[in-house]
């Protein structure tokens, strides 16, 4: 289990309660809570990528943007977070209908390349992929939000 603690509370005048925690299996991950002292994280948590050379960069770029999203995936799944990935996109088809996307540096990525990438990280740390168009994204987050709150 993890738990979140409010980067407010002073470090050092805890520690009872850290090594408890540390004997019950829970891992803390500090972060500022808006009330509280110690929160669950979320059900469910949407990162928005501005368009899909952003989520090719991330999934197919350099080794280091790679590891820092899939540490990011691994964070969620984790902390038992169901982790939706929104793309912003025109395009309305198959990815594997979509022609090259430039990935800076001159790298070229594939609507199959990046259809194998996403169809991988769903399937090792449960992050859900969703196509949107960017003026319904509002929506679509408001909706993601709420069927995660019920679940």
């Amino acid at each position: 289990m993890v738990i979140i603690e409010d980067t407010r509370q002073k470090d050092g005048k805890h520690q009872q309660k850290h090594i408890g925690f540390g004997e019950l299996g829970v891992d803390l991950l500090r972060c500022k809570l808006p009330f509280g002292d110690y929160a669950l994280p979320p059900a469910v948590s949407v990162d928005t990528k501005e368009n899909l050379e952003e989520i090719a960069k991330n999934l197919c770029g350099s080794k280091a943007e790679r590891n820092r999203f899939i540490r990011e995936c691994k964070a969620a799944e984790a902390a038992g977070c169901k982790l939706i990935i929104m793309v912003e996109t025109e395009h309305d088809g198959s990815l594997l209908d979509l022609g090259d996307i430039r990935i800076g540096s001159g790298k070229v990525v594939t609507g199959l390349q990046l259809h194998r990438a996403m169809t991988a990280v769903a399937g090792r740390y449960g992050v859900r992929f969703v196509l949107v168009r960017p003026e319904d994204a509002a929506k679509e987050i408001v909706k993601l939000l709420e069927e995660g709150r019920t679940r």
